[in-house]
């Protein structure tokens, strides 16, 4: 998943970080309210939300609200050391779609997230495309269409453009890349994620251009 965590706690945000990342999640962070909606109105490759109730700015409750005004869905986490049900009510009337007090053992803000995420699936389950310019994937039917016309790509290839199509202008690692496209027991280089993309511009026939290379950072698909 793509995540951004919104918490002032440098301590916290960076072991959350460092946890995520290593179960192969993209995270993206905030440490202010102002920042925290900023990064969560302007990119929408963003999965789900981490979101601490109290900032050097304003409260998290008033992030979410400005979240869900502007009609985004996205799942959001609220974390607080508030622990009164008159604290839960107000978080989820905010918009909130999960209330987690802290402390908490990491595993259970992780099975949340997953709980989460199922829940999205499940709404979404009527329209699984993912589309970017006139480049269109079907996840149900495992099909992609360039400008109206189907493009036949192998397993892998499907793979890393399905990853590149769920972060749109982000910068993405060739490591993430073979997180988010390689199954974890295969012995694959990072050399192989430079042929595959080199492969799936050429597929992509007058959409290439989209597919972006960040030197010596990585890719991006380009939505503009």
């Amino acid at each position: 998943m793509h995540l951004l965590i919104v918490e002032d706690d440098a301590r916290l945000t960076r072991a959350l970080t460092r946890l995520l990342v290593a179960d192969h999640h993209v995270i993206d962070t905030a440490a202010t309210a102002r920042d925290g909606l900023d990064h969560a109105l302007s990119d929408a490759g963003i999965e789900a939300i981490v979101l601490d109730v109290g900032l050097p700015d304003g409260d998290g409750l008033g992030v979410c609200r400005g979240i869900r005004r502007s009609g985004s869905i996205v799942p959001i986490l609220m974390l607080t050391a508030r622990d009164t049900v008159a604290d839960r009510v107000a978080g989820l009337d905010a918009g909130a779609d999960d209330y987690l007090v802290k402390p908490f053992a990491y595993p259970e803000l992780s099975a949340r997230l997953r709980a989460l995420m199922r829940r999205g699936s499940a709404r979404d389950s009527d329209g699984p495309r993912l589309v970017v310019g006139g480049i269109v994937l079907d996840e149900r039917a495992r099909t992609v269409a360039v400008q109206d016309t189907p493009v036949d790509l192998s397993r892998r290839e499907f793979s890393v453009l399905e990853a590149l199509l769920r972060h749109p202008d982000q910068v993405l690692s060739r490591d993430q890349l073979l997180d988010l496209a390689w199954p974890l027991a295969v012995a694959v280089t990072l050399n192989s994620v430079d042929a595959y993309v080199s492969m799936l511009r050429r597929k992509l026939g007058p959409e290439a251009g989209r597919l972006q290379t960040v030197r010596g950072v990585g890719y991006r698909l380009s939505s503009v």
